[in-house]
This record gives structure tokens, sequence and C-alpha cells, in this order.
């Protein structure tokens, strides 16, 4: 990964962890674990426990059409590492209601808020109301919220699908159904903001972190920062497959620490999401 902290970044509890799993599976630990276990009260707890209840939770989607929506926003985000896992994820959680391979296989109804949903995730101000159950079309907006965080983080970070990584990764997902020990996460922020998706928007934009939390606030929003954020958080929002090792060299010859562009890429792809998710939401009521 591009960030050596969150390699080797990681509490004990989660170094712990990391060997004995990567030691029982005989592969390294994925770099999306790694990831959400350095320092996971800034934004891991809350963004789990929403990816928990957006991808296995009562729903009017099955797992396996969360999954191919899963699927369906790493492509539009040219993120091959989660393509790739969500295409085996289908497979293993459709039973063969959806083909991930044949569009034309999903139900109406799938193939309508797909649509919808590549619509608020690339031009969110483009949105028009689908005629689907509002409950359903919250439901996919939180599934499609956790990927379009997801998907821009892995990009960004420079996450690689290892071999043997795929098999043991995607059926630990499916068998815990996104689902961490608690002992690993337990950290940051407990309270209740408001929801699921308030506790993300909180822990990343308003509680305390290494940079500042108007800095945070801007590169969400895309109001004015200093250079080199500004920049960067433009590439992290709009076109997280185009950041390079480059990118991540400048900032810290700028003399920015990795926990800092760790946390402003965090805030930059949360903002990015949270943008389309509140479109979504918004044209979903009418």
């Amino acid at each position: 990964m591009r960030l050596s902290v969150l390699d080797h970044g990681h509490r004990l509890r989660a170094r712990l962890f990391l060997g004995a799993t990567s030691r029982m599976a005989g592969v390294d630990s994925p770099d999306i674990v790694k990831m959400l276990l350095y320092r996971p009260g800034f934004f891991a707890r809350p963004l789990l426990d929403l990816t928990a209840h957006a991808m296995r939770g009562p729903s009017f989607w099955t797992a396996g059409e969360r999954e191919y929506l899963a699927m369906c926003t790493a492509q539009l985000h040219q993120c091959s590492f989660c393509h790739v896992t969500h295409t085996e994820l289908t497979r293993l959680a459709a039973h063969g209601e959806v083909d991930p391979d044949d569009p034309s296989s999903a139900r109406p109804e799938l193939r309508a808020i797909r649509e919808f949903l590549d619509t608020v995730s690339s031009t969110p101000d483009q949105a028009r109301a689908v005629d689907l159950p509002r409950r359903a079309v919250l439901e996919a907006l939180h599934v499609n919220l956790v990927w379009n965080v997801v998907n821009r983080l892995a990009n960004a970070f420079g996450f690689e699908l290892r071999d043997g990584q795929l098999e043991t990764g995607t059926r630990s997902l499916h068998r815990f159904g996104y689902r961490f020990p608690a002992f690993l996460i337990a950290d940051g922020d407990r309270a209740d903001h408001g929801g699921l998706v308030d506790n993300l928007r909180h822990a990343v934009f308003n509680a305390p972190a290494t940079t500042d939390t108007a800095l945070r606030q801007a590169v969400a929003t895309g109001d004015s920062a200093p250079e080199p954020w500004q920049r960067y958080a433009a590439t992290v929002r709009d076109h997280s497959y185009r950041v390079t090792d480059a990118d991540i060299d400048q900032l810290k010859s700028a003399g920015h620490a990795e926990d800092a562009i760790f946390e402003i890429t965090v805030a930059a792809t949360v903002g990015a999401a949270l943008r389309s998710f509140d479109a979504g939401r918004e044209v979903g009521q009418e």
C-alpha cells in the first residue's frame, strides 16, 4: 500500500489478529482489512457498523443483489480490487438469482436501482426519482454509500489483491457478514449521533484527529484548502483511480505525515460519497 502505516502501524491487538489469521489462511491479510484495523475509532468502526447493516441486514434487496450493486459501483470507479472481490461475492451470495457477468439476469427492480445509483454516484445533481418503494431506495443508497467510500480509498491507497486472498477473503466476508470482532474496533466515540450515517459523518468531520476539522470539512466539500491538499483531494473525490505513488510522495515531501494523509484521504472520500447519498435520498423522498 502507499502508506506504510496501513501495513505496519496497527495496535498490538490488531497486529496479533492479523498475524494469526494470516498464518491460518496461509496468505497475508488483504489490504482492506489492514486499513480498517488501523485507527478504527477515526472512521472504520462507524463505517463497519454501516456496512454490516447495509450488506447483510434486513432489506428489500437480497444479499446477492447487494453484492451485485457493490460490484457495479466498483466498475464505475474503475476499482479492480473491489470489482474482482464483489464479482466473486455475488457468485457466493446470489445462489444464481443474478449473474455478475450478465446484467440482463437481474430482476427489473435491480436494473432500475443500478441505473439510479450510477447517476447518483457520477452526477448526483442529475439524479431523478426511481419508481421503487422509498425503503428500497434508501437501502440501496446505504450500499452505494459504503462502496463509494471504499472504492475511492482502495484506489487512493493502492490496494492489491495477492495470490490466495480472493478465495479466503471473500469467504470470510460472506461467512461473518462484514462483522469484525468487537475488541478489534473498540475505539473512539461510541455515542449515537443520529444514526449509522450520521455517526460516520461525525467521526470523520467533527471528532478530534491529527488534522483540523476545518481542513477535513473543506476537502470533503471541495471548498478552498491549502495546496497540495486542494489538488490531491479533488483527484480523490472525482478520479480516485488516477491517484499515483507520486501524488502521495508529493504530500510527504511537503512535510505532511502519513496520519494526516490518511485522514485527508478519508475525509475527501467520505465527503464525495455523502454528497451522492444526500442527493439520492433527497430525490428518493419526492
